[in-house]
């Protein structure tokens, strides 16, 4: 039996992952309802699967971080301590991360082992180009896009679903929190 793989995001209105300037962490859009959801999101048995970029993005940006800094907000402190794995040819353990194991090999490969040796549901929030590959590899069970309220046409990096492949989307749950952002959950399926 495979577990679930879910691909969670955070989007701008009009699909970037992250946004140049002055916008901030939740693009300043952050609310006690998403933080309290997320948190409880995270606080359910999972095993995290980053790519070696995002890992090391989380990883700067969490030792540079301070105690009131929004990097260290609660369900983020519970991700960094659920077990993790990271797929890179590039990096070596032992990693800055309290239960992360380095995988190498083709993060196709990796997940699909996963999948089925995992005893806990899998996620991964980011880790856009390898997600983008899983997906297309039929290995994403749901993709999670919690969307902000905000448009970042000058200021938008990383497109989250360029050079992707075309999927049709089930919606499975959508909600609104702090009565701005949308979560969306679909279940992905290849289309053509």
């Amino acid at each position: 039996m495979t577990v679930t793989y879910t691909f969670d995001v955070f989007s701008s209105l009009d699909g970037f992952g992250t946004a140049s300037g002055n916008w901030g962490g939740y693009w300043g859009k952050q609310g006690p309802e998403l933080l309290k959801h997320r948190l409880a999101q995270y606080g359910e048995e999972q095993r995290m699967v980053f790519g070696a970029d995002t890992y090391r993005v989380f990883a700067r940006l969490l030792a540079a971080s301070t105690a009131e800094s929004e990097v260290r907000d609660a369900w983020v402190t519970r991700m960094r301590n659920l077990p993790a794995t990271v797929v890179s040819r590039t990096l070596e353990g032992p990693l800055d991360w309290p239960d992360a194991t380095v995988v190498s090999g083709d993060a196709v490969d990796v997940v699909a082992r996963l999948k089925e040796e995992s005893e806990v549901p899998l996620r991964s929030h980011g880790s856009l180009s390898m997600n983008r590959a899983l997906m297309a590899a039929g290995l994403v069970d749901l993709v999670q896009v919690t969307l902000f309220p905000v448009i970042t046409g000058q200021t938008g990096t990383e497109p989250i679903f360029q050079r992707a492949a075309d999927f049709d989307l089930e919606l499975i749950e959508s909600r609104t929190l702090d009565g701005r952002t949308q979560e969306l959950v679909y279940r992905p399926t290849l289309h053509g």
